[in-house]
Formats: C-alpha cells, sequence, structure tokens
C-alpha cells in the first residue's frame, strides 16, 4: 500500500525521519510518500502550521491523484499555534476538511493526526528509548534515572521534558539528531502507546488497533 502523508514541518524536521521508521515498524510493506510544508531553514514554528492549514487540500490531492497514493495522513502539532488565541484541535480540523472539500478530496481516503503537542509527545511516552539512547550516549558512564510519563499527550511542551532529561544526564539535547535517534530505540508499541494520537495514527497507517 502507498500512503501519501502531510508534514507541517520542513525538510529539515525530525518528524518524516521519525514517521518514517515508525511506518516501517507497524508495516513493512507500507510506501511512505512524504510531503513537507514548512520552511525549508527551519524544524517548525507558526508559519508552518499555518502553511499546512491553507495548501493541505491540493497537496493531498497531488498524492492522491498524481502520486496515485491509495489514502493520505495529515499530521499536525496542536502547539503551536499560528494565532494569537489558544489552539483548537476542532477549529484545525474543520479548516482542514474545508480546504480538503474546496479541492474536491475523497474525505474518505483522508485521515487527521493531531499531537497533542509535538512529534516528541511520542518519544517521551517510551522510557526505555531514551535510557538507551542517553546510555549510548554516556557509555561507559552511568545514566540518571528516567521520568516515566504515564500521559504522555498531556505534556504540551515534550521537547523541553527531553532536554531537561538531557540536561540532567549533563548531554546538549540536539533537536535535530536526538529525537530520530530516540525513535530508532523504540523496539516494540508497548510504551509508545500510551500516546492517544500515537495510537490513532497506528490505526490510520494500518487499519488495525494496537
Amino acid at each position: 500500500m502507498k500512503i501519501g502523508f502531510i508534514f507541517e514541518c520542513g525538510p529539515k524536521g525530525v518528524d518524516v525521519p521519525i514517521c518514517k521508521y515508525l511506518v516501517k515498524k507497524l508495516d513493512s510493506e507500507i510506501k511512505f510518500t512524504p510531503i513537507t510544508l514548512g520552511d525549508k531553514t527551519a524544524l517548525g514554528d507558526e508559519s508552518n502550521k499555518k502553511k499546512l492549514l491553507q495548501d493541505c487540500g491540493k497537496i493531498a490531492k497531488l498524492l492522491l491523484e498524481s502520486d496515485r497514493c491509495e489514502k493520505v495522513i495529515i499530521l499536525w502539532d496542536l502547539y503551536p499555534s499560528h494565532k494569537e488565541e489558544k489552539p483548537c484541535r476542532r477549529q484545525d480540523r474543520e479548516d482542514i476538511l474545508a480546504r480538503l472539500q474546496a479541492e474536491g478530496v475523497d474525505l474518505n481516503r483522508i485521515s487527521l493526526i493531531c499531537i497533542s503537542g509535538e512529534i516528541e509527545t511520542w518519544l517521551i511516552a517510551d522510557h526505555r528509548a531514551i535510557e538507551d539512547t542517553i546510555a549510548y550516549l554516556k557509555r561507559p558512564h552511568p545514566i540518571e534515572k528516567i521520568v516515566k510519563f504515564r500521559y504522555p499527550d498531556r505534556i504540551k511542551n515534550p521537547k523541553k521534558q527531553l532536554k531537561k532529561i538531557f540536561d540532567k544526564n549533563k548531554l546538549a539535547y540536539n533537536e535535530y539528531q536526538h529525537p530520530i535517534q530516540i525513535a530508532e530505540n523504540i523496539k516494540d508499541f508497548r510504551e509508545i502507546k500510551k500516546s492517544e494520537s500515537f495510537r490513532r495514527f497506528a490505526l490510520k497507517v494500518t487499519g488495525r488497533e494496537l
């Protein structure tokens, strides 16, 4: 199956390699076809989300018709908001659906995934993957105990939490490199499925619940 993925991040963002890895673990037969809509030089900012809300319709149509994807998954972060007021998942969804309908896209072939914080929400769900990453970086020195987040989707700034964990272990957190390393240390879905948004992602990718 060929699935198109629309991301709000730029080409240098970590969302694409992380999702590509996780999709392969979920189903190695899926052909991962990503398009990023964010700024080419940035990891992600408010203008990136605004661009996704504006352009998702025509990009989804391109993936379905020109790239012949069987379905398209649109991913975005609830935070940060591109507006002054508090971000609203329902409003984001309505804006995206309006753009899709304006382009005549078959909504039955579209899935929307809103991550409560950022892609790092999925990473902090699995303390084992963080532990293995830091243990490798600090070898042969011992590591500090890694905090376990029972409800990762409730953490509004998971990137900040990761930085705190690295700081505690006297490591400089690299937001371009370390999230990918952590993702690649996710051995199974036992912990990451604590994230509701990841469970939805897995369901929309594979058609089955974890």
